[in-house]
C-alpha cells in the first residue's frame, strides 16, 4: 500500500510539473486584477472564479501541449521533464491537455459570448505557437507575451467594463514577459539550435539576447510610472510595483553582466517573482482604496 501511495504521489507530481502551477496561478490572478481595475472594486465571487479558471486552465493545457511538442528539445535541454523522461506517455499528456482546454473554454462561455471568443482566440494562438510559432523565435515570443498580457483585457470583458488603464497594464505585462521569453532562449540555445528554433540567442548569440531582454525589462520599469501619472490608481499601487521595478533592474544588470546559461536560468526564475509583485501592485492600485 505504501509503495502504491508513493507511485500515485509521483504520478500526480509529474502531471503538476507539466502544468507549471506558478504560471497558472499568476495568469488567473491577472484576470481578477483586470476585473478589479475595470470595476474599481473587487469583483463578485462568480466572476472572479470563472475568470480565474478560464485563464489558469488554459495556461495549464497549453503548458502540457508545449511539453508534448518540445519533447525532442527537452531531451537535450531538460531530459528530466515528465514526457521527455518517459514518466508520462504522450497520449496521456494529450488527453490531459484536451480536458484542461475544454474546461477553460467552458468557463469562458459562462462569462459571455465575447469572453468565450477571446478565450478561443487565445487558445488558437497558443496552438499555433506550440505547433509552428515556436520555431520562428521572436515572433513566437511575441505570441506568448500577447497571451500573457491578454488577461487584463479579458478581465474587463468579463465584467463589461474596458478602461484605458487596462491597456497600460497589458503593455507592461507584455514587455516584462517578452523580456523573460527572450532570456529563456539563452539556456535553451543548445537544444533549440539542433532543432532549428530561431530564438535570438540562437540567431544573434546570448549577449544580444541578454541585451534585448534587459532593454525590455527596463522599458517596462520606465512605463510603470505612467498609471500613477494618469491618476487612475491609488497610492497602494506603489509598494508592489516599486519592489517589482527594483527586481527588474537587478535582473537586467545580471543579464548584462553575465549572459551565460546558468545565471540566466536563475534570472528567468526570479522574474516570475517580480511579475507577481507587479500584479499585486496592479491589484491594490486598481481597487482605488
Amino acid at each position: 500500500m505504501e509503495k502504491q501511495n508513493i507511485a500515485t504521489s509521483t504520478r500526480l507530481n509529474d502531471f503538476l510539473t507539466l502544468v507549471r502551477i506558478p504560471n497558472c496561478l499568476m495568469i488567473g490572478l491577472a484576470v481578477i486584477v483586470g476585473e478589479t481595475i475595470a470595476l474599481g472594486t473587487l469583483p463578485s465571487l462568480d466572476k472572479s472564479l470563472a475568470g480565474f479558471l478560464t485563464a489558469s486552465l488554459m495556461m495549464a493545457g497549453t503548458m502540457v501541449m508545449n511539453d508534448i511538442y518540445d519533447v525532442n528539445i527537452d531531451k537535450v535541454n531538460r531530459p528530466n521533464r515528465p514526457i521527455a523522461s518517459g514518466r508520462v506517455r504522450t497520449r496521456e499528456a494529450m488527453t490531459f491537455a484536451m480536458i484542461l482546454s475544454v474546461a477553460s473554454l467552458a468557463f469562458g462561455a459562462l462569462l459571455g459570448l465575447w469572453t468565450f471568443l477571446t478565450a478561443l482566440l487565445a487558445l488558437a494562438l497558443m496552438a499555433y505557437y506550440n505547433t509552428r510559432g515556436k520555431n520562428t523565435g521572436l515572433l513566437g515570443n511575441v505570441i506568448v507575451s500577447f497571451n500573457v498580457a491578454l488577461p487584463f483585457f479579458y478581465g474587463g470583458l468579463a465584467v463589461g467594463s474596458l478602461k484605458a488603464l487596462l491597456l497600460m497594464f497589458s503593455i507592461l505585462a507584455f514587455l516584462a514577459n517578452l523580456g523573460r521569453e527572450v532570456a529563456k532562449g539563452i539556456p535553451d540555445a543548445q537544444g533549440d539550435r539542433q532543432l532549428g528554433v530561431r530564438t535570438l540567442a540562437v540567431s544573434r548569440g546570448p549577449r544580444a539576447a541578454a541585451n534585448v531582454s534587459a532593454a525590455l525589462f527596463l522599458t517596462a520599469v520606465a512605463l510603470s510610472f505612467l498609471p500613477p501619472l494618469s491618476g487612475g490608481v491609488s497610492s497602494l499601487y506603489f509598494p508592489g510595483v516599486v519592489l517589482a521595478d527594483a527586481g527588474f533592474v537587478y535582473s537586467s544588470s545580471r543579464l548584462l553582466l553575465d549572459p551565460r546559461p546558468e545565471p540566466v536560468r536563475k534570472v528567468k526564475t526570479w522574474v516570475l517573482l517580480w511579475m507577481l509583485l507587479g500584479l499585486v501592485g496592479f491589484l491594490l492600485g486598481g481597487v482605488g482604496l
